[in-house]
């Protein structure tokens, strides 16, 4: 099997390949269009700022190529909040795949959130085999608002969508690659769709 990480300048990549290799994958990371289009399955991770994100996937006309995607594609962290419509992260347009917005935590001293927190109301093959109430890895500041294409939520400073899936697209706003075996588990999950 062949899976591509797409190469897009947001940190933390590294980590993500760490735990396929534990899978036993040796995944390709890459901005080369063809590459894409021809993986069984596409890992959109990372973390960092939408609009820097947004430019460089428009600069090498990335934007374009994963919305065209077929094949299984799996947001991680800002890759989640890149496949919806707009951030208000620096009032970003994003790609538009998923019909949510992103939007900032209320500015409490709670913000960024990092640490642990529960996922609930799971619904997708992506969560087979994990129970109500795991306990899941997170880093960030900015949110998805709760929408039709939510398969998890998580309740930090007020409940949101921590994961979504629309036809073959998928995504987490937690890192799996950090969240020890419930995220190896997600991740096998994908893998194996």
């Amino acid at each position: 099997m062949k899976l591509a990480i797409v190469k897009y300048n947001a940190g933390n990549i590294q980590s993500v390949i760490y735990a396929l290799n534990r899978l036993g994958i040796e995944p390709v990371l890459t901005d080369d269009v063809d590459e894409l289009r021809s993986a069984d399955k596409v890992l959109f991770p990372g973390q960092g700022e939408a609009s820097n994100a947004m430019n460089y996937l428009r600069s090498k006309g990335l934007d374009q190529v994963i919305k065209d995607l077929k094949q299984p594609v799996f947001g991680i962290c800002i890759g989640q909040q890149l496949l919806c419509e707009h951030s208000e992260e620096n009032n970003t347009d994003c790609l538009g795949i998923i019909p949510a917005k992103v939007k900032k935590f209320p500015p409490l001293d709670k913000v960024p959130q990092i640490g642990w927190n529960t996922v609930t109301e799971l619904k997708s093959p992506l969560f087979k085999g994990i129970a109500e109430e795991s306990y899941v890895y997170f880093v960030h500041s900015y949110y998805v608002e709760s929408n039709a294409y939510q398969i998890a939520t998580t309740n930090y400073i007020l409940p949101y969508a921590c994961a979504l899936q629309k036809d073959n697209f998928y995504a987490v706003q937690f890192h799996p690659e950090k969240s020890s075996d419930v995220g190896e588990q997600i991740l096998k999950n994908f893998i194996e769709l």
